[in-house]
């Protein structure tokens, strides 16, 4: 599997030029950790993370060096302490160096930049502009998804992947579903359903929905219930 098999495509992202009270009120309300940096032709400019909001001055948490560790700091060190601390603009304070992946990077790949980069998250970019978001999270809802099962070989793979496609095809069109593609994971024949649903009505529907799309095997609902959260103020997919 690939990067474009379970990324969330529908990405919260920032400008450089919000401010960062917005850019912490966008990860509150979407419940995200962290928010791509993009400019307006959707290309990934930086991420600003939770991390990069924790030493502000807004929360007295900025960074206090005693006289001595001052002494022996660089003036370039402390003057990036105190932009990161006290800048007000995205632009300032995001991180610049940002790891990525194409669409077309295997899940293993990903793993491993996960893994050795200790980061939680990698955004996909196709042609240099941000298509979608690989979590930590997406790896736990395949590894259910999988729980029991094998591997698949490339047939299974490939009847899998178009179910996905038709069953998200199926829920565009209709007026009562906001389908996440990451929130749809099919493993050898067995759709499972992730994702927040506003009512027993949606629920079932996704599931008669799902019950319905040719080659499913079963329905497995791992939704929970709740406010379906906002979508995403700059919708970039």
């Amino acid at each position: 599997m690939r990067a474009v098999d379970v990324m969330t495509e529908k990405v919260v992202t920032a400008t450089p030029e919000m401010t960062v009270e917005e850019a912490a009120t966008l990860m509150i309300n979407h419940r995200v950790s962290a928010v791509p940096v993009v400019d307006g032709d959707e290309r990934l400019l930086g991420i600003v993370t939770e991390g990069d909001l924790l030493r502000r001055v807004e929360t007295a948490t900025e960074r206090q060096r005693s006289h001595w560790s001052e002494w022996y700091s660089s003036s370039s060190r402390l003057a990036a302490e105190y932009v990161k601390s006290h800048s007000r603009r995205l632009a300032d304070i995001m991180s610049h160096d940002v790891v990525s992946v194409l669409d077309s990077t295997t899940l293993v790949e990903i793993a491993d930049l996960i893994e050795t980069r200790r980061i939680k998250r990698v955004p996909v970019v196709r042609d240099g502009k941000l298509i979608g978001i690989v979590s930590r999270a997406d790896f736990l809802k395949l590894l259910v998804s999988n729980a029991g099962g094998n591997a698949g070989g490339a047939a299974d793979e490939t009847n899998d992947r178009s179910i996905h496609r038709r069953l998200l095809a199926e829920l565009r069109n209709r007026l009562w579903a906001n389908p996440n593609p990451s929130d749809i994971v099919v493993a050898d024949g067995i759709v499972h359903l992730w994702g927040i649903v506003g009512s027993e009505e949606e629920r079932k529907a996704l599931r008669v929905a799902a019950e319905n799309t040719p080659g499913v095997g079963g329905v497995h609902d791992h939704t929970i219930s709740g406010p379906l959260r906002p979508g995403p103020l700059y919708p970039v997919f």
